[in-house]
């Protein structure tokens, strides 16, 4: 039998995926707007653009890059905001500030929860349910590490007297504004509340059940966020908040923004650098820097830690040895939670 011979008219080429050429130029998108991302919702996000409302979704080009509640981002495609119209986000401005969390302090996946916001209110009912120090010190430091201010809003002043939480903040330069439910359902401090947050965008953090939804309602009187009660056997609150969201505040004197997020249990820190956590405890970075031995680690065991020294200080009252020596436990309980030694809460 004869051997064939082969040349290339044997060989066929199936055309396929991939075979198209391509070029890593990518459009410049100069007539792209600019918006602001206030919802974000399975994969659309709602923009305000020249005071419309527009639906978008994510470039192909953005890849994994999340879009949040805050984000200034360009927009392409239908911006006339027509229901059933699609734009499209190709851009994200650069972020000033950004709030992060993780699901606890070991976790190395950490979530951005909202950009460019000015200032962390921490929303904490005085009663019903009961305060979370911690949960409060967690938050206060997220905002320190996030380039923005923090706030502590006290709810329900009606049912607890507030200034023992307040004087302890107070003392640590963290802004205290106090609120209390009236009569005929009418906030009492809701003035000083919309003082504090008069242009600026802030972010509501709290876990569930703290009035967080009624306080924006109050502010935010078209918002109709959803609103819970507490449970009386766990003394904790439903989720009534499922997605963060924009909205305007009105009756202040410049452009006021208020992102209210979901309820959260848990405000991991393991995105923050251990020695990091003491910047956020001012009145105890003071004293840390100006009298510990160098490397100390202001933990329970740390020899000649002269934060002991001042919490127990004899020249001043008891109740402010009793604030100082809370500060400190505070300190050294999130200390030692972020190394990983305790993953209590």
């Amino acid at each position: 039998m004869r051997r064939r011979t082969y040349d290339e008219r044997d060989v066929r080429i199936r055309p396929g995926r991939g075979s198209r050429p391509r070029t890593k130029q990518r459009p410049t998108h100069a007539d792209a707007a600019t918006a602001l991302v206030t919802t974000v919702d399975r994969g659309r996000y709602t923009t305000l653009l020249d005071g419309r409302v527009v639906v978008a979704m994510k470039a192909r080009e953005l890849g994994r890059s999340r879009v949040v509640p805050g984000d200034e981002v360009d927009l392409v495609g239908d911006l006339s905001g027509k229901p059933g119209t699609l734009a499209r986000i190709v851009r994200i401005a650069p972020r000033r500030t950004v709030l992060r969390r993780t699901a606890d302090d070991t976790d190395p996946t950490e979530r951005v929860v909202v950009a460019n916001a000015d200032q962390l209110v921490i929303v904490t009912a005085l009663a019903e349910p009961e305060p979370r120090i911690r949960m409060i010190d967690r938050c206060v430091v997220a905002a320190y590490d996030a380039g923005m201010d923090a706030v502590l809003a006290l709810t329900k002043a009606d049912l607890a007297d507030p200034t023992p939480l307040s004087s302890l903040y107070a003392a640590a330069g963290v802004r205290v504004v106090v609120t209390s439910l009236e009569p005929g359902q009418e906030i009492a401090g809701l003035d000083a509340l919309r003082d504090t947050l008069d242009g600026q965008v802030s972010v509501l953090v709290g876990h569930s059940g703290v009035g967080k939804s009624t306080l924006v309602n109050a502010l935010v009187p078209h918002a109709r966020r959803a609103t819970g009660v507490v449970n009386e056997v766990t003394g904790r609150g439903r989720h009534t908040s499922t997605s963060a969201v924009a909205l305007p505040v009105t009756g202040c004197d410049a452009e006021t923004w208020v992102i209210d997020t979901p309820g959260v249990r848990s405000f991991g820190l393991a995105h923050v650098d251990p020695a990091h956590l003491l910047a956020a405890f001012t009145d105890l970075a003071e004293v840390a820097t100006a009298s510990c031995p160098r490397g100390c680690t202001h933990l329970a065991d740390a020899p000649d830690c002269a934060l002991d020294e001042w919490a127990t200080a004899l020249d001043v009252d008891a109740p402010q040895r009793t604030t100082r020596q809370a500060r400190l436990d505070s300190l050294r309980r999130l200390l030692t939670s972020r190394l990983g030694t305790d993953d209590s809460d």
